[in-house]
């Protein structure tokens, strides 16, 4: 069996396991079950004579056949979907941009740049889709985002292993902050000392989240008192009272009213990156032109130096 032989289906199933990172949230998105997913990509796996996916405990991994096959399909697959748009009469989509962000770059970077980009160029289309910075990986290495804002913590390390290497690009370094209930007794100073954040109450992130939930230096066994993975609810908690979460600095200019950010003093700066993430090959001019109004966006919004 030869490669030319896979079928247009065999590669959409491999597109989506390789963006979703398992065969079991691959078979969820399209809609068919695990085995169904598993006798496509076996079909593939025979059609190009060598394993394409290694499978681990935590999901699977590409081999670097894989990569070179996901890179392909997305090519195909994108070439096939502009043809039958074509011949039903439907406008070609070169103005649309598939971008993605993570949960709380949509809180305030990413309706300014599209505001922005709305005014300057109307004709572009922007598609947008929230995922964890891990699952924006995958689907830029996948071709089903053409670009995406994803977070980095110290020590700030590649956000792949995978050839070739992604470009990044800082939109904006700054340190966390904690955001406190104006009547909380914190919020009577300028700025916390970390030893006065030993005993609060925190709303975090579900799971392990703590990235913008507890504050990651905190020396003790973190009091959690409610779980959100929503951000306006993080923030309409803490105006109630009910505890208090880490933001980052620029959330100052989108929090509801009886909410406090403020700096942390008397320990490691906890810094964090935005970063804008494609693979390495020349931008058409749509995306080029989202890629400057994130990054517009970034530099209007970026609070006072600390």
């Amino acid at each position: 069996m030869a490669f030319t032989d896979a079928s247009l289906t065999a590669l959409r199933v491999f597109r989506e396991v390789a963006e979703r990172g398992t065969l079991t949230a691959a078979a969820t998105a399209l809609g068919y079950t695990q085995s169904a997913v598993s006798r496509q990509i076996a079909s593939l796996e025979r059609a190009a004579g060598t394993p394409l996916l290694e499978r681990r405990h935590d999901g699977v991994r590409l081999t670097p056949a894989g990569r070179i096959v996901v890179r392909r399909a997305a090519t195909v697959i994108d070439e096939v979907d502009a043809t039958a748009r074509e011949l039903v009469g439907l406008p070609e989509e070169q103005g649309t941009v598939r971008l993605g962000w993570f949960a709380s770059a949509g809180a305030w970077l990413l309706p300014r740049a599209l505001d922005a980009l709305g005014q300057s160029h109307p004709a572009i289309t922007v598609i947008t889709r929230e995922g964890s910075t891990p699952a924006l990986v995958r689907a830029l290495r996948a071709g089903t985002l053409d670009i995406a804002l994803v977070a980095s913590a110290p020590p700030f390390r590649p956000l792949d292993t995978e050839t070739p290497a992604l470009e990044l690009q800082t939109l904006t370094e700054r340190s966390l902050r904690i955001a406190v209930p104006a009547t909380h007794p914190l919020a009577r100073a300028e700025f916390v000392d970390i030893a006065d954040l030993r005993g609060q109450r925190w709303i975090a992130g579900p799971g392990g989240e703590h990235l913008m939930g507890v504050w990651p230096g905190l020396d003790e066994r973190p009091r959690i008192a409610h779980t959100a993975r929503d951000w306006l609810a993080k923030l309409n908690l803490v105006a109630a009272g009910c505890g208090i979460t880490t933001v980052p600095p620029t959330f100052s200019h989108v929090t509801p009213p009886g909410v406090q950010i403020l700096q942390v003093r008397g320990g490691p700066a906890e810094q964090r990156r935005i970063l804008l993430a494609r693979l390495p090959r020349p931008l058409p001019e749509p995306v080029a032109r989202l890629a400057a109004a994130l990054r517009t966006a970034a530099i209007e919004t970026e609070p006072p130096a600390e």
